[in-house]
């Protein structure tokens, strides 16, 4: 289970940054950066609060929510990044991803002194110092809440998608090559501005 352990190393406060969608063949690629002001916040957050991936959509959308409570009682700082299906076909997935870290950061509304970042490789031309956390989302409160936020974010969105393309699944693989995906794509091929074509297989089921 995550702590504060990582940010308490920290004598400011610092902001925890996680992205949610590197794998998919369609939709954006969201980070989320959160920055807890006040570490004394609910056991019903700080008890369940962990790595997206491992909790159910249900407890996912709870720590959603309350994540935004303490934020409008102004315990703690939400930022949100998004890179398109375009910028990742554009620049590559990983620097769509540091792209979209970057601006959650930036939509911060207060910009602490460093940052808490997931996994090994630390985002380029970032505007502070960031620190690298192997598998952080299940370290670091920091990390973990900007996990909850970038995927159940991430999720509403392909849900939302779905309604407007109903042929792919998006709101049950979130973009993710299941086998309705791939059929819907055999079928009526990729859309643009919705599927990454850099990736495979996707650029296969171009109609020509």
């Amino acid at each position: 289970m995550p702590d504060f352990s990582f940010e308490n190393k920290y004598p400011y406060v610092v902001a925890g940054i996680d992205e949610a969608g590197r794998g998919p063949l369609a939709g954006p690629v969201m980070a989320g950066a959160v920055v807890f002001l006040d570490k004394n916040l609910p056991q019903a957050l700080l008890s369940t609060l962990d790595d997206s991936k491992k909790l159910s959509s249900v407890k996912r959308e709870k720590l959603y929510n309350l994540l935004y409570e303490q934020e409008s009682l102004g315990k703690l700082l939400i930022g949100l990044g998004i890179a398109s299906a375009e910028e990742i076909d554009s620049l590559n997935i990983l620097n769509a991803t540091f792209l979209a870290m970057k601006r959650a950061f930036g939509a911060l509304s207060q910009s602490p002194l460093a940052a808490l970042v997931d996994g090994n490789q630390h985002p380029k031309a970032f505007p502070v110092p960031t620190q690298t956390i192997v598998k952080g989302d299940s370290l670091s409160y920091s990390i973990a809440a900007a996990s909850i936020i970038a995927k159940v974010t991430r999720d509403r969105y392909m849900s939302e998608l779905a309604e407007k393309y109903p042929y792919y699944g998006f709101e049950k693989n979130a973009g993710y090559g299941t086998k309705l995906h791939i059929e819907g794509l055999k079928t009526y091929g990729p859309i643009v501005g919705v599927h990454r074509f850099s990736f495979n297989p996707v650029s296969s089921f171009i109609k020509k």
